[in-house]
């Protein structure tokens, strides 16, 4: 089997980006959780490079949210599964909404717990993100991650700001 599976280059790249240039398929078990790797990193860069610009952080998550759309719809039809977990695209290009605003250089911690908020939110799927996923091909591969790391970015920033008493930037 090819790595990148497709009859042309623009499916052959969709699907790398959709796999997590691969992350998605080389993971034994647990792809999203390997999946979301690349979006930690992503997510850190963003946060750390447009510290204290909530605004540009935010439209920058919701910019790689709308674009894994397509990316996880055309990896869907060449992989000829219904969200296959070989599709990470809406583990680590969404990431980044799960810390926008979260002063991660001061507080490093908090990319532990997002991580973990995250993937509990993911496997959970509390409602309605249980039944956003039902939504059709690519949409539904990244409604219900969209829907995981808002809850995440609202259990971390309230973990921050009354557990720690982290001001909240807003």
């Amino acid at each position: 089997m090819k790595l990148f599976p497709g009859g042309n280059i623009f499916e052959k790249a969709a699907v790398a980006v959709a796999t997590g240039f691969g992350s998605g398929m080389a993971a034994p078990f647990a792809p999203g959780t390997f999946g979301s790797i690349p979006g930690v990193a992503l997510a850190v860069w963003l946060n750390c490079a447009f510290a204290g610009r909530i605004w540009i952080q935010a439209a920058a998550a919701i910019a790689l949210a709308v674009a894994a759309i397509p990316f996880c719809g055309v990896a869907e039809r060449v992989l000829g599964v219904k969200d296959d977990g070989r599709i990470v695209a809406d583990e680590w290009m969404l990431y980044p909404l799960a810390v926008i605003g979260l002063p991660l250089a001061e507080h490093p911690w908090l990319i532990l717990c997002t991580f973990a908020t995250v993937r509990v939110f993911d496997i959970v799927k509390p409602p309605p993100a249980n039944r956003l996923q039902a939504l059709p091909g690519g949409l539904g591969i990244v409604a219900d991650d969209f829907a995981a790391n808002i809850y995440s970015l609202a259990a971390n920033w309230a973990a921050a700001h009354f557990i720690f008493g982290i001001p909240l930037p807003f």
